[in-house]
């Protein structure tokens, strides 16, 4: 990322994004809750880009130089907290599940930001409880580094439904099956089917923010039908495809 802008307080607001719209690169010296409450949400930095539908938020840690991006309409929800305040002891982004509870907390604590009463900081106390208690999941799309592994992402990453093997993508880019294979493992701690899955499930989500049809997206993304898509997103999402907009 260049042209990285800073702002030292991470702010605690509410905000529209339309779809498409971007928060270019910048940085706070506070830690910071992101949270779609509609649409879906892309935080992205220089190590890879992490993804959030409506019952999951994106915390950011203090320092970490990061962009935004829309997909679908998105109320956006942010929450900041003191670097001295890490209730979940990450210094990584992570994506955490988001409840019932939580997401009413973290809407009821945005409404007001300037509200400093003891009810508004018993409020924040009980978001904090929250935090802690959610489930983390693991919707990442890493960056690669060798530019080997880079050649092959960008493939798949350009056409989803690409049912090309690995052996037969690394023919095309000119590396063994074995070699893609370790790197994989070394650089995203995944295999290239759970990588190919994260992105597939990140190309469903930026369609269905489009008010793309299931049996459609199902196609685009590269599953054999509707109903295999539906039930990898119902494992990952913990509800199905054709209720994702209802639910944002």
């Amino acid at each position: 990322m260049s042209n990285i802008r800073h702002t030292p307080t991470a702010p605690t607001r509410a905000k529209v994004l339309s779809a498409g719209e971007r928060i270019d690169a910048h940085r706070h010296d506070d830690h910071q809750i992101v949270y779609a409450g509609s649409g879906v949400l892309a935080v992205t930095t220089d190590a890879g880009t992490w993804f959030a539908p409506g019952n999951r938020a994106i915390w950011v840690p203090a320092g970490t130089a990061h962009a935004h991006r829309a997909h679908g309409h998105l109320d956006l929800y942010l929450v900041g907290l003191p670097a001295d305040d890490n209730p979940l002891g990450l210094d990584a982004p992570t994506v955490l599940a988001v409840g019932p509870l939580l997401r009413e907390l973290i809407l009821a604590y945005t409404r007001d930001p300037d509200d400093d009463s003891p009810e508004r900081r018993r409020l924040l106390a009980v978001l904090r409880d929250q935090l802690r208690a959610s489930p983390q999941q693991p919707l990442r799309l890493p960056t690669p580094t060798d530019p080997r592994l880079a050649a092959v992402c960008a493939l798949v990453h350009a056409d989803p439904a690409d049912p090309r093997t690995l052996a037969a993508l690394g023919a095309a880019t000119g590396v063994g099956e074995r070699t893609l294979s370790r790197l994989f493992r070394h650089e995203f701690g995944m295999t290239f089917p759970q990588w190919r899955t994260q992105s597939r499930l990140y190309h469903a989500l930026r369609l269905l923010a489009e008010d793309t049809p299931v049996t459609t997206v199902a196609h685009r993304c590269g599953w054999s039908s509707a109903s295999a898509f539906i039930d990898v997103f119902r494992r990952s999402f913990g509800y199905t495809p054709g209720t994702h907009n209802r639910r944002a």
